[in-house]
């Protein structure tokens, strides 16, 4: 395989994070060649006529990393190949809702060869179809539904499937500072990545942005052309636009999008990545090394993100040649949750001399972000479980807790166990125990109140109903280290 400069293919070496940590907090990772004398990692089991070879997918995203205008010509192959499209298959999630076909991952898998078998001869000679999507909604914190879209089966089987193929490629692409939805990488290395930003750099203003129906607006055209800056294989170019003209389907009836991507495909979370790649990353790259005199910060996160800024003045200049941006690609910032405030280690102080009140906070990603001080008084960033979040998942737990009544003790608590220890798995960061105890708390209390109301004349006291929060609910811990630590690990 060459690319178009006649280069040939050579062995990719493995990402690595920068060693510069301390200065570059808020970038993440990015590729870095592999030191000289450490042997190359290998994916495909070692063969009498292959010993050295890398896999198909590993030369392409060498080939990526190494020539970063290449546009890449034959992947379609990839993409139907008969074992692509079983790993596809099972990185699905297995209790899914069924889309408007019905299809469901088990029984899927009873014939699973001869199916898969079908749709990569159906890809081949070009007669796949993509189908609508069922469109679902789920509760938000804030009262409104969020829109779902559900696939068919084989339409997420191939989704994973180009999304495998097309992440050897992007992933070389993407900034440090991109968090969402990506490999190795999850919420929580955003959040250290925004809290040694703030703590080392020099920070004294942070612009929470939010883009205002992101998954809605965002223009197909746009995206095509972006696309095709790295891809020239029509193919796969035509299936992603058949998925996004697929529509949804609602009530029966079938409804045609000409801008957004349906929230829940396989395929999404990769292309609002690419959009905002082009749209916002390379540019907001750029004006951070050409235009600003004081130091900047980037986290982003799908389509949230947090910049800092050393200067009150350079914060308000790119939030304005922000909207600008956007307006150009036809996305537009979030007047209610798009905000500039003081926020740093000398906010206090200066809203202090003010005579104003302390610092203004902000969420990102499940956390409120406070000003704080330690018991030394050094600065120091807090992160608390947001209140909206905290009630609604109360709320969330109270209403399945009615619905199993009656259900058995230990089914119950079963149940309150995984929710405990998944909510102290994601909110149980450094200085968070007062919150992440106190839901403890109250779920225990909610369900005492479920288990009185099984009967009338219950003999239910708090000694007994201490013994089963012991048996069954676990205690309340942090699960996170410090940011600083974790990076020196990752390091």
């Amino acid at each position: 395989m060459t690319n178009e400069h006649g280069k040939s293919d050579s062995s990719i070496v493995p990402e690595k994070f920068p060693n510069n940590a301390w200065k570059r907090a808020a970038e993440g990772m990015e590729g870095r060649g592999l030191a000289k004398g450490i042997p190359l990692e290998r994916n495909t089991p070692r063969t009498q006529s292959r010993t050295s070879a890398l896999s198909a997918l590993e030369r392409v995203r060498e080939a990526a990393r190494k020539d970063k205008k290449q546009r890449f010509t034959a992947l379609f192959h990839h993409v139907y190949a008969t074992d692509q499209l079983r790993q596809a298959y099972y990185e699905l999630k297995r209790n899914a809702a069924p889309g408007i076909d019905g299809e469901t991952w088990r029984h899927y898998g009873e014939n699973l060869e001869e199916n898969l078998k079908d749709l990569s001869e159906r890809l081949r000679r070009g007669a796949y179809r993509a189908r609508p999507v069922r469109r679902r909604y789920i509760p938000k914190p804030d009262g409104r539904r969020r829109p779902i879209g559900v696939p068919a089966l084989e339409d997420k089987i191939v989704q994973r499937a180009v999304v495998g193929v097309l992440n050897a490629i992007y992933e070389t692409d993407f900034l440090g500072f991109s968090y969402g939805y990506r490999p190795r990488r999850d919420p929580h290395q955003a959040l250290d990545a925004l809290w040694m930003g703030i703590f080392v750099r020099k920070v004294g203003w942070v612009l929470d942005a939010d883009i205002r129906g992101f998954f809605d607006t965002l223009n197909h055209e746009w995206l095509v052309k972006f696309i095709e800056h790295r891809l020239a294989d029509r193919r796969i170019v035509r299936l992603i636009q058949k998925w996004l003209r697929a529509g949804v389907l609602e009530e029966g009836e079938r409804i045609q999008t000409e801008e957004g991507t349906v929230q829940g495909g396989s395929i999404s979370p990769l292309l609002a990545n690419i959009y905002l790649h082009y749209v916002f990353d390379l540019w907001s790259q750029q004006w951070r090394k050409k235009q600003a005199r004081g130091e900047v910060i980037v986290v982003r996160f799908a389509d949230d993100f947090v910049m800092g800024f050393q200067h009150r003045q350079e914060a308000q200049q790119f939030h304005a040649e922000l909207g600008e941006r956007f307006a150009k690609f036809g996305l537009a910032l979030h007047p209610d949750k798009t905000r500039l405030l003081r926020f740093g280690r000398f906010a206090a102080q200066n809203r202090k001399e003010r005579g104003e009140r302390k610092p203004e906070t902000f969420n990102f990603l499940g956390f409120t972000h406070i000003c704080g001080t330690t018991r030394g008084g050094k600065f120091i960033v807090l992160r608390q479980t947001m209140r909206k979040r905290w009630q609604a998942k109360l709320k969330e737990v109270y209403i399945e807790l009615r619905r199993r009544m009656h259900n058995s003790v230990p089914e119950q608590g079963a149940y309150l166990r995984s929710v405990v220890a998944g909510h102290m798995r994601y909110y149980g960061v450094p200085m968070n125990s007062a919150a992440i105890g106190a839901f403890r708390e109250k779920v225990c209390r909610l369900w005492m109140r479920v288990l009185k109301r099984r009967s009338d004349k219950h003999n239910l006291t708090w000694d007994r109903m201490k013994r089963l929060i012991a048996r069954y609910i676990p205690e309340a811990r942090i699960c996170h280290p410090q940011p600083s630590e974790r990076l020196r690990v990752t390091t």
